[in-house]
């Protein structure tokens, strides 16, 4: 797969994949909502105190992706709703997970 063809998302780095994600912490539940701005839309019960949301934020993609907890990682924006999330699997089977996600909450 080529970058080309990687929605703006998601980016391919060696055997990992970079995703571009919009926090909404505090929310009802957590729960991947969309899209905005270009980045997944993803809104998270845990509050944004002391890494709490991050954590929490890691542990949902982790278990939604079917890696392990340690495989998720905030690289950057750590203490912003915008993040970059560094996801120990191949951009190919993020993409077909994630987009099974998203067509799930469009419906």
């Amino acid at each position: 797969m080529n970058a080309t063809s990687l929605p703006g998302w998601l980016r391919a780095s060696d055997d990992d994949s970079l995703l571009d994600v919009a926090v909404q912490p505090g929310a009802k539940r957590s729960e991947l909502s969309g899209l905005h701005d270009g980045a997944l839309r993803v809104r998270i019960a845990a509050p944004a105190l002391d890494g709490r949301g991050n954590a929490a934020l890691c542990a949902w993609l982790a278990e939604r992706l079917g890696v392990a907890q340690r495989a998720v990682t905030v690289v950057r924006g750590e203490k912003s709703r915008r993040k970059q999330v560094r996801v120990g699997l191949a951009a190919a089977q993020v993409r077909e997970r994630i987009e099974a996600l998203l067509q799930a909450a469009s419906n």
